[in-house]
């Protein structure tokens, strides 16, 4: 006669113990780290999209800045071309005059 063996004939999943509930519990804390697993990922995934969001606003933002900068860069180079060729001429003390009128009106203007 044969003896079983530990674990012989004792389905998968119970580790040896038959009748004992192991199997029960195991699969109970399978099924719930599997579930946390899953919710953990797909807040991750959801919050990955976010970011993914944020980023092309914050580049279309970057883009249009830099358009803006390129732009006030170009004016203000024709400005002081202007201002420099109004400083070679015999216009200087006019220019001179207009900027010191407005900066003491700018001072002293009603507010």
């Amino acid at each position: 006669m044969r003896r079983a063996g530990l674990g012989e004939g004792v389905p998968p999943g119970n580790y040896g113990y038959p009748n004992s509930g192991y199997s029960a519990c195991e699969e109970e804390n399978e099924r719930l780290t599997e579930k946390s697993l899953r919710n953990k990922v797909t807040a991750i995934k959801s919050l990955s999209i976010e970011i993914g969001h944020e980023v092309k606003h914050q580049n279309k933002l970057l883009a249009e800045m830099d358009s803006q900068f390129d732009s006030t860069t170009g004016f203000l180079g024709q400005t002081m071309g202007k201002l420099k060729i109004l400083s070679r001429g015999g216009q200087t003390k006019l220019l001179v005059s207009w900027l010191s009128f407005s900066v003491i009106y700018w001072i002293i203007k009603p507010r």
